[in-house]
């Protein structure tokens, strides 16, 4: 690949949110889609549940809306939930439309709808368990036969481009220095439209339900752009992921508990009764603080997630992909409970956006979990995130398009500064990124995890600032690398969760504190931070 590279848009990310803009924007012009390592590699091949929608004759988007109001504790903004829930059926046909094959209920017409913790009808239409690779597969052979989209797996990217300097007003995002992973050299890609689908944060945590590749870059990249974030405090914890000492990052789906699954502690009794008169179907950021509770109090390591009084056929034939992979660890979940512990999941709060998808950066978007949009507020109900990442994604690039055309021919593009290596070697000292690496993700679980202190926050930033300091002193002395990129993105989503952490004085959602156990009305809003440049 030359040392630079020109687009109409360069969208980061091969996820459902990247995608879905890609395959929105390719009839208007050429799309360069960028994937950090392989382009199934993504948050939405994790997916199990399924998307949310109001596709039931007797369920209504209103109700949709009611569930996920009441699931984001008094912070979702209420016309953005209008506005999804509303277009979550024309969602649904349009992934139909990309290829995406829904389980058919019994008269092979209607979608086999099942349902979650938290909502109050069946409205998830899934593929099984294995709802989030089947979109993305199917999303990624549409993809790559659109002969407007481009798709380079191994690139990951270092850093947006912007006109800031000399300037007093938002800087326009130009596109983005990308690393190739194959050749070591740093691309400078120009776009008329740069759109950040990066995903969460997930691995800024020890223990995790997301891949490798969730290390917060687009949130991070948007932040020194100079792009406001807001709510990063509200991260939720999935209540349960397989606990087996070889067995990583396996989520068992929020699904299981939504057809019976019932929670137990070790000694086989039943617990959630009195956390939430909802029982196991209480929302996920209650039953993961009810597991924390559990577990810290009686010293286990894991409770029990049983579905095993379910028929055996009906198991294996609604989860074939749980029950092929608990086997593969010698647990037969149609005879057995699921051993089982909460991880970090999904990042409520990220890079703020309008309902189009804008950020406060002009030509730069965002969508999919790396957007605070303000349809989860402090607390994501379960299988909104498809529905997000699907509107958001169409939204965002009807939008870029518009304001492509109303440009006209943009040339700002071609005069991007290249990439500059002046100064920088080789490194021989890569156990300090390893290192890091591991203190930062250790230093975030134990001290802003799901129950929180003022004095664990300190202790975590204090930390965290001091890891900055030797993560910039590395990066600006030696050649990037992808290691070292993430490790500088996760150092910095982590102080920016803790920062939001602190300024949050009350226990709402997902945000638990000891020292502030009930809501408070002058924390009923969004919390926000942007950085400052000097004059």
């Amino acid at each position: 690949m030359p040392d630079r590279e020109k687009t109409d848009a360069l969208v980061i990310g091969t996820g459902l949110a990247g995608l879905s803009f890609a395959l929105t924007f390719a009839p208007y012009g050429r799309v360069c889609v960028i994937a950090k390592r392989a382009p199934d590699e993504t948050n939405t091949s994790r997916a199990q549940g399924g998307i949310a929608a109001a596709c039931d004759p007797l369920d209504t988007v209103e109700a949709h809306v009611k569930d996920t109001l009441r699931a984001g504790s008094g912070l979702c903004h209420e016309d953005v939930v209008r506005m999804i829930c509303r277009e979550g059926p024309v969602a649904i046909r349009q992934l139909q439309q990309w290829g995406i094959g829904f389980a058919a209920a019994a008269d092979g017409i209607a979608l086999d709808l099942t349902k979650e913790g938290g909502h109050s009808a069946r409205r998830i239409a899934h593929a099984k368990d294995a709802t989030g690779r089947s979109i993305e597969a199917a999303m990624l052979a549409t993809a790559s036969a659109h002969p407007n989209i481009t798709i380079l797996d191994g690139h990951v990217a270092v850093d947006l481009i912007s006109t800031r300097t000399g300037r007093p007003s938002a800087p326009e995002v130009l596109g983005a220095y990308v690393l190739d992973s194959r050749t070591g050299k740093v691309v400078t890609i120009g776009a008329d439209v740069t759109c950040l689908a990066t995903g969460g944060a997930g691995k800024v945590y020890l223990y995790t339900t997301n891949p490798d590749i969730a290390s917060g870059d687009g949130i991070a990249m948007a932040y020194r752009a100079g792009a406001r974030i807001a709510n990063l405090e509200f991260v939720q914890f999935h209540p349960t992921c397989l606990f087996h000492p070889q067995a990583k990052a396996f989520l068992i789906s929020e699904a299981l508990r939504g057809e019976g699954g019932m929670l137990r502690l070790i000694t086989g009794e039943r617990f959630m009764d009195r956390y939430d008169p909802r029982g196991e179907l209480a929302t996920r950021d209650i039953v993961a603080r009810a597991i924390d509770a559990e577990l810290k109090h009686r010293g286990h390591e894991y409770v029990l997630l049983d579905i095993s009084h379910k028929p055996a056929a009906f198991v294996t034939e609604r989860f074939p992909t749980i029950h092929a992979t608990c086997l593969q660890y010698g647990i037969d979940i149609t005879r057995q409970p699921i051993p089982v512990v909460p991880a970090a999941h999904y990042q409520c709060g990220g890079v703020m956006t309008d309902t189009e998808g804008r950020t406060t950066l002009p030509r730069l978007f965002a969508c999919g979990e790396v957007a605070h949009t303000g349809l989860h507020g402090a607390n994501r109900l379960a299988s909104n995130a498809l529905l997000e990442a699907t509107v958001m994604g169409i939204r965002a690039a009807g939008a870029a398009v518009q304001e492509r055309m109303a440009r006209g021919d943009a040339t700002s593009r071609d005069t991007v500064p290249a990439w500059d290596t002046v100064g920088t070697s080789d490194s021989d000292e890569s156990v300090v990124i390893t290192h890091n690496w591991d203190e930062v993700r250790r230093t975030m679980w134990n001290y802003v995890g799901i129950v929180r202190t003022d004095k664990r926050l300190a202790r975590a930033l204090a930390r965290v600032t001091h890891l900055q300091e030797e993560i910039r002193d590395y990066y600006w002395n030696f050649t990037v690398t992808g290691d070292l990129i993430e490790l500088r993105n996760l150092a910095l989503v982590a102080e920016l969760i803790i920062r939001c952490a602190q300024a949050r004085k009350e226990s709402r959602g997902l945000h638990y504190m000891l020292d502030y156990p009930g809501e408070d009305a002058e924390f009923a809003r969004d919390t926000i931070v942007e950085r400052t440049f000097r004059a």
